[in-house]
């Protein structure tokens, strides 16, 4: 007991300092193991419009961070409209994710649904090593753990990861009535819901944000970063004003976005372009009187700046729009993925080459999915680990391979990832940085651009803090020689 109350004491106090959401999802999802008596493992899928994502897991489960779950397969429906706390057997789970729990030592899981105003916004996942039915204890400690989360959600503080969406959809237009002295007559669920302020709070006294004039509109930003428009129109045969509030936050995400998009491109393209302009002026005007050396190092300089331009102007055209292009399914194939690992490290500018320590042994088991696409991904992952890294510090590349899964790592000793942006990283055009003093160039398109070839070869990719400093890259694909569809998502 003192055990339990020294961990959930710890944990009260990491949501006290304000630690990040992440970072006390992922705290809470070990704390569940370690209290679920004989637990293995542990995880939390958090979801959103997008689907259903691993992003904290513990023990047996490690593994599958960042692996995507699909909301609408048969389980995880039962467990989103069923009791709070349900037994699933593994013959519940698709047949290559049973055999891998099976391969682990898995033989029962516990989950318990995290609801929010009435929407799932995450499950909670127990493994045991046993089959037997759960006691009363193993339930006691996910119904605790479940009401720790769901606590978690509802006071936000930077939960739910994927935090570009509300929790809670707003149902419909937010409409209050004020009267002519500018306090609140009437107000609507909608505008409890939209303004985080229930009648018994706003009826009776001012609005909570500015009312404009008749037929005005105005956009406006509420103190947890949100906006609102509000439009104010007469009601007829009285004093009184008609105040419609919807939240544009989307909206205004989307506009900041593509003002991101277009400050950031324009600057990383001034740069290759300028460089090759300086170069070809520099041969067209001088050519006979620089030595042989000189054009040969022009030239060559031309040719890598030419090739960074290149990868710069295929990544936005591949995440432009709504990144459809890079969703469909991949024509997957068994290729040696050691193999195409070497290549892609050959095929990398001779600068970034030279950094990485390669551990790659000859019997790895083939992969199933795009050979073509591991230079793409192994470039974006080493370019990312060199640029934030020391000069000269090593990058290391080495190979996993599991009973269904097989792929690498990258790890490098550079200035790490926040626990809080491990899964923001992935966002398009998100930047740890902002303004314009960011020390590290880029578009915000790498990572994204991963993830999306990864996943569409039934893979997942993930991220992690390096225990010695720095950060941990890790991408997952099935094993050819488990046939096709093994390691897919839920």
């Amino acid at each position: 007991m003192e055990g339990l109350l020294a961990e959930l004491t710890a944990l009260t106090d990491m949501v006290n300092a304000g630690a990040p959401g992440l970072t006390v999802v992922q705290r809470a999802v070990e704390f569940t193991q370690s209290t679920a008596a004989d637990a293995n493992g542990a995880g939390f899928v958090e979801y959103s419009s997008a689907g259903g994502r691993v992003i904290a897991a513990s023990g047996t489960s490690v593994w599958a961070l960042g692996r995507c779950v699909d909301p609408g397969h048969p389980l995880i429906v039962r467990l989103m409209s069923g009791d709070p706390i349900v037994e699933v057997d593994l013959a519940d789970l698709p047949t290559g994710l049973a055999e891998h729990m099976k391969d682990v030592g898995v033989c029962q899981m516990l989950a318990s649904k995290i609801e929010v105003a009435g929407q799932v916004v995450g499950t909670l996942h127990v493994y045991f090593p046993d089959a037997a039915p759960a006691h009363a204890g193993r339930r006691s400690a996910m119904a605790l753990s479940a009401s720790l989360l769901r606590h978690l959600y509802m006071d936000g503080q930077g939960l739910p990861v994927y935090g570009d969406e509300p929790v809670t959809a707003m149902p419909a237009d937010a409409i209050a009535v004020v009267n002519s002295d500018g306090t609140v007559r009437s107000w609507n669920e909608a505008a409890a819901t939209v303004t985080g302020r229930p009648a018994a709070t706003a009826l009776g006294r001012p609005m909570p944000v500015r009312v404009p004039t008749h037929g005005q509109v105005l956009d406006q930003r509420l103190p947890d970063g949100r906006w609102l428009q509000v439009l104010a129109t007469d009601l007829p045969g009285t004093e009184d004003q008609l105040v419609t509030l919807r939240d544009v936050t989307q909206a205004h995400r989307r506009e900041q976005a593509r003002d991101l998009f277009v400050t950031v491109t324009s600057h990383e393209l001034r740069t290759p372009v300028t460089v090759i302009k300086g170069y070809a002026d520099t041969l067209a005007d001088h050519w006979d009187d620089l030595p042989e050396e000189a054009r040969r190092d022009a030239a060559q300089r031309l040719g890598q700046r030419s090739g960074e331009l290149a990868r710069l102007v295929e990544r936005l055209l591949s995440a432009v729009g709504d990144g459809s292009a890079l969703g469909g399914p991949a024509a997957s194939l068994p290729f040696d993925l050691g193999e195409s690992l070497r290549e892609a490290v050959r095929d990398l500018p001779v600068e970034i080459r030279t950094t990485v320590r390669m551990d790659l042994p000859d019997n790895l088991p083939k992969a199933l999915g795009e050979r073509a696409t591991i230079a793409t991904v192994l470039s974006e992952l080493v370019t990312n680990a060199v640029k934030y890294a020391d000069p000269d510090s090593p990058v290391e590349l080495s190979t996993l391979a599991e009973a269904r899964s097989v792929g690498f790592r990258v790890s490098d000793r550079g200035i790490g990832l926040a626990p809080e942006h491990v899964e923001r990283a992935f966002d398009r055009f998100w930047q740890a940085e902002s303004g314009n003093h960011r020390r590290y160039g880029g578009v915000g398109l790498g990572l994204y651009l991963v993830r999306r070839l990864v996943e569409r070869q039934n893979g997942w990719v993930s991220l992690r803090p390096r225990e010695l400093g720095g950060t941990v890259a890790e991408v997952r694909l099935p094993r050819a020689d488990q046939g096709p569809g093994e390691a897919k998502a839920w």
